[in-house]
């Protein structure tokens, strides 16, 4: 895991077309801003684990 420190306004770059923003920074709470191709899904991590659980039914079902 990389650890990074950043403030307010200052920008996270991964590889050559995702960008994280550091917008807001209240108390324990750090609020992103992400910039990215469209074909890159990006997911709250309880969002994306309910997605993949979905679709791992989906796929259960669908080979039953």
């Amino acid at each position: 895991m990389l650890v990074l420190s950043r403030k307010k306004n200052e920008r996270i770059m991964i590889g050559n077309d995702i960008e994280v923003t550091i917008v807001e920074i209240r108390g324990d709470r750090v609020k992103l801003g992400f910039i990215g191709p469209n074909e890159v899904p990006i997911h709250r991590e309880e969002v994306y684990r309910r997605i993949a659980n979905c679709d791992q039914a989906d796929h259960a079902s669908a080979t039953s």
